[in-house]
């Protein structure tokens, strides 16, 4: 059994009796953990009388690959920190952002969640970052989706609409359900204030029947149809007006007309021509009475327009057929879906052109293939880090790296 006086680690005092007894001593250099005496622990900081150039030891926190998402760790003697590849930002590389848009070909990135983004594809664009190109013949439109944007193409003014236009288009609902909501079909309006007195003209669906609305800056002249037979696949609309005068026939439906109120006959409009949607998520453009909530749910096409009754018809656009700008428009009958496969029990969405995975709970990435961390914020249940500690996963579980001045297994001790 041996007695101590003191416990010295790493050195001890230079003194005499020092070099007399021992010679020449070198310190110890590196990190002492755990250490415990007759099976006891002793507090290394807490309990010492004294001491001299101790730092707190640098945990080598690399070699536990602390960064998620394919984030590089880079360490030095003081510091270390994740270098993280695109999408994702945070001391972790945790948080998806579009701040580095990874999506082409001019989508628009929206962060699906902490972790994922996805990108809206523009007109003839389609796939999970809208790389594919794809040719629209028959355009089709989903609404608006979770993330409050609507599908929409948008073509340039028509022009010499003033005083005559004829339309005539065809389309197909994905669903009866959606029938029954407020879908715009199209619209144009003037200077887009959308105020009342505004000359406006659109065409929507509300509770099952077609709704053709204008103005031409006294007042607002509508049509609403019979109910739709939603046993016809595709439904056929032709309207138009004259002066004050409009008329609409839907399908077989018997022909309806109805004149404008005030004295003004012409329609002035300076707006793009907006089909199946709009770009805001509010429409601010629409007229604040018969304004419609949603974008169209369905296929819209063979739209012509002629304004002159000695004029053939001919498709919106310059050049012809082809529309300036537009977002989450696929083709008709075709599915994104069919080109992407979710692993993992993940869900493919599709929203007209694009088209994303809906990982299950455990599971993240484009294809649902990257497991959630135990560190992440969307793993369940969450990490017990306390006090600014940051969690580290390992092989079996994780581990807290508390910073300085805190100690414990989840850094709860000050």
């Amino acid at each position: 059994q041996i007695t101590f006086g003191s416990i010295f680690l790493g050195n001890v005092p230079v003194n005499e009796e020092v070099h007399q007894c021992a010679g020449q001593i070198h310190g110890y250099k590196g990190c002492i953990r755990d250490f415990q005496v007759n099976h006891k622990e002793l507090f290394i900081i807490d309990e010492a009388l004294g001491g001299r150039n101790v730092e707190n030891c640098n945990v080598p926190i690399c070699d536990y690959h602390p960064c998620y998402n394919g984030g590089t760790c880079t360490s030095d003697a003081e510091n270390w920190y994740c270098e993280c590849p695109k999408l994702y930002t945070g001391k972790l590389c945790q948080f998806a952002t579009c701040d580095e848009n990874p999506c082409g070909n001019g989508a628009t990135c929206f962060p699906k969640s902490s972790r994922d983004a996805v990108c809206l594809c523009p007109y003839g664009r389609s796939g999970i970052l809208c790389s594919e190109a794809i040719n629209i013949t028959q355009p089709s439109f989903s609404g608006t989706d979770i993330f409050g944007y609507t599908s929409f193409l948008a073509y340039s003014t028509i022009p010499n609409i003033i005083f005559y236009y004829e339309f005539r288009l065809k389309f197909q609902l994905a669903n009866h359900h959606s029938a029954l909501q407020d879908n715009l079909i199209f619209f144009t309006g003037q200077k887009g204030q959308g105020l009342n007195g505004d000359d406006f003209l659109e065409l929507g669906l509300r509770n099952g029947r077609v709704v053709y609305s204008y103005n031409l800056g006294s007042g607002t002249a509508t049509i609403i149809s019979k109910a739709l037979d939603l046993t016809l696949h595709i439904h056929v609309i032709h309207l138009g007006r004259n002066l004050q005068k409009g008329w609409l026939k839907v399908d077989d439906q018997k022909n309806k007309t109805v004149t404008s109120p005030g004295k003004l006959v012409g329609l002035n409009v300076f707006s793009q021509f907006y089909l199946g949607g709009y770009r805001e998520y509010t429409p601010e453009l629409l007229p604040k009475g018969p304004r419609f909530k949603n974008g169209f749910q369905g296929c819209i096409f063979d739209v012509q327009v002629r304004t002159s009754i000695n004029q053939g018809f001919k498709s919106p656009g310059t050049p012809e057929g082809h529309p300036n700008s537009g977002r989450n428009v696929g083709q008709c009958k075709d599915s994104p879906c069919s080109l992407i496969k979710c692993r993992n029990g993940g869900k493919c969405i599709e929203s007209g052109s694009t088209v994303y995975c809906d990982c299950l709970t455990g599971w993240k990435g484009a294809f649902c293939t990257e497991t959630v961390s135990v560190c992440e914020p969307e793993h369940d249940p969450p990490h017990l880090c306390r006090q600014g500690g940051t969690c580290v996963p390992l092989p079996n579980g994780y581990t807290c790296h508390c910073p300085l001045g805190t100690t414990g297994t989840y850094c709860e001790q000050g």
